[in-house]
């Protein structure tokens, strides 16, 4: 039989088993990438740098520990930042469905626990941004992974998740008749500067996040 009749028949064969393979790798960075964001919610990382004491510029006398500003983070948002980063916006707008709807439905997923009463849960909010946030991230993200796109997917993903989140949180606490002194004291300690974390944070993530997808692409191809 002629060669050139064989040709057509192996590119058939190869088409079919790249689309097979395609759709496994996929489903593979689902359940990777899923099992990452719910252990984030468990990790409490201790951030420690150097910042100047409050009454530095009034003299006195400080020792080393002083200098030294210590700050717990769950980095929940940073690796949702990651993952829409090194997979892209459909695969981690994927893997944050699903850990939004076990962890709302079946599974103590959250901080807090989970289940469908956790809709009053003053953190609900913060959750409940996670998916827009990863859209609008990775849109960003969609058009070219440059040095503003980076800077400007970060920014807008920790603003919206923060924004939603003290909002609903505010709610919940007038619904609860908590009081002004409650608010203040919840959003200085879920948001204040926490923000400023998610946001640096979140950006050194998009940008290991742009690496590891190249990567996927070169081995891919």
């Amino acid at each position: 039989m002629p060669e050139e009749v064989l040709i057509p028949t192996m590119r058939r064969i190869d088409e079919k088993q790249r689309k097979l393979k395609i759709p496994f790798v996929n489903i593979a960075l689902i359940i990777l990438c899923t099992l990452l964001i719910i252990g984030s919610t468990f990790i409490s990382i201790n951030l420690q740098h150097y910042m100047l004491p409050k009454g530095y510029f009034k003299g006195g006398e400080f020792i080393r520990e002083d200098f030294i500003q210590s700050f717990f983070i769950i980095p929940q948002i940073p690796v949702l930042m990651f993952v829409c980063s090194a997979i892209g916006k459909k695969l981690a707008t994927t893997c944050t469905s699903i850990y939004f709807i076990l962890g709302i439905t079946i599974l103590p997923l959250f901080a807090l626990g989970g289940g469908p009463g956790y809709i009053t849960e003053y953190s609900f909010g913060y959750i409940a941004a996670f998916i827009p946030a990863v859209l609008i991230a990775g849109n960003i993200l969609g058009k070219k992974y440059t040095f503003m796109n980076m800077l400007l997917s970060a920014l807008s993903a920790v603003l919206i998740i923060h924004i939603v989140g003290i909002s609903y949180m505010t709610i919940v606490a007038l619904l609860k008749h908590d009081g002004k002194t409650f608010i203040q004291g919840w959003i200085q300690a879920q948001s204040g500067i926490k923000i400023i974390y998610d946001f640096v944070l979140s950006f050194v993530c998009i940008i290991i996040g742009k690496y590891i997808r190249a990567f996927f692409n070169f081995i891919s191809d």
